[in-house]
């Protein structure tokens, strides 16, 4: 805001593969960056960022609690390739991911090859975000240069949750309409 990476079974063609030839892709996108993982609670991102080299994380001043339902955010500087880094939680449990990275160190194709070589071709690639994604992992790489991990179950409760509160209001507007 628990690593989901299960390794592809070898196939006759990877046990016959020639030294030095590129390793297959693992399935699906990762879940985790570091120590980092979607679903992690609140006191272990808070720890794991104290304990990372590449984060400037200064404790509970760079927590913020957002107006919605039990959900807080992480905002922190980082040092060396990430700039900011933001770690939103709901219900405590960290959903969304996101790496602002120095692009004056790390340049958008060599994060992008990385990926291809580790999972494989994005599920969609436009000239504005390339996207791996599983049945419980949504990961992006967006320009300039952001990497964004969602755990795409929570966010599709989000998502449902707002359409109903949506309905709700519609209908309430309507009876409202329909008194005069």
């Amino acid at each position: 805001m628990c690593a989901l990476l299960f390794p592809s079974p070898l196939t006759a063609q990877d046990a016959e593969a020639p030294a030095g030839s590129a390793p297959a892709a693992e399935a699906g996108p990762p879940a985790s960056f570091r120590e980092f993982g979607l679903g992690m609670d609140l006191d272990a991102l808070k720890s794991a960022l104290q304990e990372d080299g590449l984060f400037n994380f200064r404790g509970d001043r760079d927590v913020s609690f957002l107006p919605n339902r039990d959900q807080s955010l992480i905002e922190t500087t980082g040092f060396s390739f990430i700039r900011r880094a933001f770690f939103q939680l709901r219900d405590g449990k960290l959903f969304i991911m996101a790496f602002n990275l120095d692009t004056s160190l790390v340049d958008h194709y060599s994060v992008y090859t990385s990926f291809v070589k580790k999972y494989g071709e994005p599920a969609a690639l436009s000239p504005r975000e390339a996207v791996w994604e599983s049945d419980t992992v949504r990961v992006a790489i967006e320009r300039p240069l952001t990497v964004k991990y969602l755990d795409k179950q929570v966010f599709n409760e989000i998502v449902s949750e707002s359409e109903t509160a949506g309905s709700a209001e519609l209908l309430r507007r309507q009876e409202f309409l329909d008194d005069f």
